[in-house]
Parts: structure tokens; sequence; C-alpha cells
């Protein structure tokens, strides 16, 4: 690996700490690691509802579990891709983007993914801040009432709890990456233990599996299942659509390519299915013992009587929703947003303009249904961020064949220049005819392969724009 000149870089407007490559001596991140980064992520509220929200979109429990584990196969192969980058040179993605975008242009694919992160941000603070409240309120049954209705249909208490979670999430980034290194270690298999423990439950109370397994979904032929699951596969990719483009966030700190690759490939696939797979079977159950399927586990164990039992629970979802928060939509922006000022934002400032952001793109709406949860938010975003993945990964891959110059990485008037027109335009033409279909009736099933769309049209004009 090629060492950067830091003599030279560290007075450029484009350096900070935080930005630059890890040190070989520091980069102690094992497979196990990996492994547990991604057992942990798939851990998570956002995991069991998407589960749940197929079925309440008419799938029966094998529809939706394939549509889960083909749309996290197709992602891991962008992930594994844009992750080999990182190990090599130890850079995060915002300085990957600059070899294919130009050293300003660069912020347009880090901001692009700042924002999406900055959502799932607040989506992920508001489900950990309804776990605190029922957790509360469960301890304390006047809690709810105590301070008075509130607004936007949420008490006074609820918003507390909300803003509670949200600074937890912020002191965790204010302590730095070798802790969230220890959450994650021990957070990924306390989760899987309490879930299995709920999913015993519900096959209980259910009579068995067989009651949960024979429950049919609303598609009777091919024709009329297909443009449900076409959607629905193009969202399961937009579900780590994010991670696959800064994944080197988390391989800089790889100690070698074999490890960052065996966790990722043995942890992904596998335990997304088996933790969608503890939804579908949950939510099935709660057809059978409440007459309705409830998609949301909170307001699931919210029901149950026990004290002790609702406590707990919602201990692990806290746990369980504060590891996914800071590993998957914290680390990227906060250094998407240090890269756009160098000089004026650090790890830790750009963590905190996340978290507020978080606020502002009022997650509590976009949790109001699952059809809004699925099929806007996740195919919306998926299309830019498919098409930004192809640019990325042609330019790495087939342009440079893997060769980039770090210390021009780091300055301006460098090997990258300030804007790469090429790269920019790919990834215009990419987004433009991935969305077109939401103006064009015409063309929405374009807009329904959105991220593959985008993937492969970007892709196809950086290659074919560099070798002119």
């Amino acid at each position: 690996m090629e060492l950067v000149d830091t003599r030279s870089v560290e007075a450029s407007p484009l350096y900070n700490h935080d930005l630059a490559p890890v040190p070989l001596a520091q980069r102690n991140w094992t497979t196990y690691n990996y492994a547990a980064l991604w057992i942990s992520m798939a851990h998570c509220i956002p995991t069991y509802m998407l589960a749940s929200g197929l079925l309440a979109a008419g799938m029966n429990w094998s529809q939706a579990l394939v549509t889960i584990l083909l749309g996290n196969v197709i992602v891991l192969i962008p992930i594994l891709l844009n992750s080999h980058p990182g190990t090599k040179y130890g850079i995060p993605f915002p300085v990957f983007a600059r070899a294919a975008y130009g050293t300003a242009g660069s912020n347009i694919p880090a901001l692009m993914r700042a924002l999406v992160a900055c959502g799932w941000f607040g989506i992920q603070a508001w489900i950990g801040g309804e776990a605190l409240h029922t957790m509360f309120t469960t301890l304390w049954p006047a809690w709810p009432q105590l301070l008075g209705a509130g607004f936007e249909g949420h008490t006074t208490t609820a918003w507390m709890s909300f803003l509670l979670f949200w600074g937890l999430n912020i002191l965790v980034i204010y302590r730095g990456m070798d802790l969230l290194r220890e959450i994650e270690n021990w957070a990924a298999p306390f989760v899987l233990i309490m879930t299995g423990v709920l999913l015993w439950w519900a096959i209980s109370r259910a009579n068995g599996l067989g009651p949960l397994l024979s429950q049919p979904g609303k598609f009777r032929t091919f024709g009329e299942f297909l443009p449900v699951f076409v959607p629905s596969l193009t969202a399961m990719v937009g579900y780590w659509a994010t991670l696959s483009l800064n994944m080197p966030d988390f391989t800089r700190f790889g100690r070698s390519q074999r490890e960052q690759v065996v966790g990722q490939v043995v942890a992904l696939p596998t335990k997304m299915s088996v933790f969608a797979g503890m939804g579908v079977l949950i939510t099935s159950a709660t057809v059978i013992i409440y007459g309705e399927a409830i998609w949301d586990p909170i307001q699931l164990v919210g029901k149950f009587s026990s004290p002790i039992i609702v406590a707990i629970s919602m201990f692990t979802a806290v746990v369980a929703t504060l590891a996914v928060n800071i590993a998957a939509n914290v680390v990227s922006p906060a250094n998407d947003f240090a890269n756009a000022f160098p000089r004026a934002i650090s790890f830790k400032t750009g963590g905190l303009i996340t978290g507020l952001l978080g606020i502002a793109i009022q997650p509590w709406r976009l949790l109001a249904d699952p059809s809004g949860y699925i099929f806007a938010w996740l195919l919306g975003y998926s299309g830019g961020l498919g098409s930004i993945a192809g640019v990325l990964i042609a330019d790495y891959w087939v342009v440079r064949r893997k060769q980039l110059s770090l210390t021009d990485l780091y300055v301006t008037g460098g090997a990258y220049g300030a804007w790469n027109g090429r790269a920019i335009l790919a990834t215009a033409l990419g987004c433009a005819l991935a969305w077109i279909g939401l103006i064009v009736p015409a063309l929405k099933p374009l807009y329904d392969y959105a991220w593959f769309v985008g993937f492969a049209v970007s892709f196809g004009v950086h290659v074919a724009l560099a070798r002119k």
C-alpha cells in the first residue's frame, strides 16, 4: 500500500485527522468484528418491520423470505466491491469517492448518502424512543399522561423518550469508534437470543408452526405476485444500498481483505434472512393470537401484561436500535459532512449534524404505515444510491484497476482534479432514468427497478465516457 505523504497534505484544506488513512498498526477489526457488525445491524427493528411489511403487502411467509434473501445476496456484491479500497488504502468512503468524482465533486455522492443516513438516523431514533417510552410506561403506568397530551398524536413523554434515546446516540458518537466496536460485539448475540425467546412465545401461543406456515398470501397467480415482488426486491436491495457505498468507513480498520470479506459474506445474507424470518413468524402469529397483523414489535410487546417481560424486551430493543443506528447511520454522514468542510467539521460535529437533520426529517411520519416505509422510502432513495454505486465500482475496478494515489486524494490540484464531469453526468443520467417513472406513468417499471436501473446506466455511461 502506498503511504500518504502527511507533510504535504496536513496543510491541505481536504485533510483532517478523521479522514486520514488508517495506519496498518491501528487496524484491529477481525473477521468476528465484521460478522458482529452485520449481525447487530441485521438484528434491528426495521429489519423485523421489513419482513412483516411484506406480509402486510400480501405475501406469504415463503415469498417474503425469498424476496429478502435474494435482495441481500444481490446487494452483497456491491458491498464487497466497494469494501476493497477501504482495506487496501485505509480510506473512508468520501475520500474514496474523490477518485471518481474529483476532490470537490465527491461532495455530491457523499452528501446524497449523508441525507439518506440522516433519514435512517431519525427512523431508528424514533423506534428507540418508542421502546424507551413503552419501558417507562411499564415501570410507571402514569408516565404517558404525566406531562399532557403533547402534539402530532404523541404525548409529551413520548417526545421526551425520543429525545432521550437521541441523546444516547450522540453520547456514543462523542466516545468514538472503539466504543462502537465494543457495543456491536455484545449486542449482536444478546438481541438474537431475546428475539428467539419472543419467537418461542409466538409459536407456543399460536399452537405450533403449522398454523403460522399455512397462512396464505393474497396472490393466487404469478401475474398478481410480480407487481409487488419487483418493487419489494428493489426495496430489499435499497435497504443496504447505503452500506454498499460507505463500507470503506469500516473496512479501513480491517487487518486484511480476507477477514473483512469472510466476515461480511458469512453474516449479511444469513442473519438478515434468519432475523427477518423471525419477524415473519411472529407477525403471522399475531394474526392468530390477536386477530390482526401487528408489524411493529414494540406495539406487540406493549400488549404483554408482565412488567418484567416488557422491560427486558424494551431494553433489548433499545440496545439493538442503538447499535445499528450508530454503525449504519452515523459513521458515514459524519465522515461525509467532514469531507465537505474538513477544516470546520470533525467526525463528532458531523455526527451531531446528522442527529439534528434526523429530527428535521420527521421520522414519525415515515413510519406511519408499512407501505410508506417500504415503497416510498426504501424504493425512492435506492435509485440515487444505485447510480452512485455504479460510478464508484466502474471507476475503481474497470477504469483505474484498483490503483489509487493516496496523496492526490488529499490535495487540491492533484491527479483527480476538483470535478470529474463524466462521473457526475453518469450519476445524473442514472438518477433520471431510475426516477422518471414517478412523473411518467408509462415508465413506472423503471422506478420499480430503481436501484438496478440507476446502477446499470451509471456504470455503463461512466465506463464509456472514460474510454473516449
